[in-house]
């Protein structure tokens, strides 16, 4: 990976938000707490749910409908938040809480790295399309940023990221999402003939 040509404004504005947070003591080490809720196998089982179903969505409404084409682009928002977030644990190379206390210490780590959180950008990402092309007509599925929160929260209980690697993530994935839901066509179906696919539904 070409490190150099990830120095853009985006990825400067992030490293300074988040040293500035750092810095004004947001990032601190918590203690571990991984049972009940907080076990990584129970998010992250409810993740995997969500994605399945989320495909499942869309393979069977197709790319037509408002709901297949939001769950195409929820899609999209995935992989561009997931994509993002690998580039600037490559960049940032900030080590983890439970690998090293000190929420400074940038540039050093090696591999499994901390900034930013990919389950807490994959979460974000997952509900912000649907908020955006729902939420003013249903505004209770605001309540869907309950699932980025919770997962972000238990990633720090983790140990597993500091503050604003968690806050880096939701930013991330926020902005995946609302870059997905803005684009005129999915990313997805544009690999498809003609840029659509049709649902599964339409075959019964």
């Amino acid at each position: 990976m070409n490190v150099s040509a990830l120095r853009s404004p985006v990825v400067v504005f992030f490293a300074l938000v988040t040293v500035s947070s750092a810095r004004a003591d947001i990032d601190h080490l918590v203690p571990l707490d991984e049972s009940g809720i907080w076990n990584p196998n129970v998010y992250r089982g409810l993740q995997l749910a969500f994605n399945v179903g989320q495909i499942g969505l869309a393979l069977y409404e197709g790319g037509e409908t408002r709901l297949g084409n939001t769950a195409w682009r929820g899609l999209d928002s995935e992989i561009i938040a997931g994509v993002s977030t690998e580039v600037f644990k490559a960049t940032f190379r900030r080590t983890r809480p439970r690998d090293n206390p000190n929420p400074n210490n940038w540039f050093t780590c090696s591999s499994n790295c901390s900034f930013t959180s990919g389950e807490a950008a994959e979460a974000a990402a997952l509900v912000t399309p649907y908020m955006l092309e729902y939420g003013s007509d249903q505004p209770a599925l605001y309540l869907l940023a309950i699932w980025p929160l919770y997962v972000g929260i238990a990633r720090i209980k983790a140990q597993a990221h500091w503050q604003t690697d968690v806050i880096g993530g939701w930013a991330v994935g926020g902005l995946a999402g609302w870059y997905a839901h803005e684009r005129d066509q999915p990313l997805v179906l544009q690999l498809m003939p003609h840029g659509i696919f049709v649902g599964l539904k339409k075959s019964f």
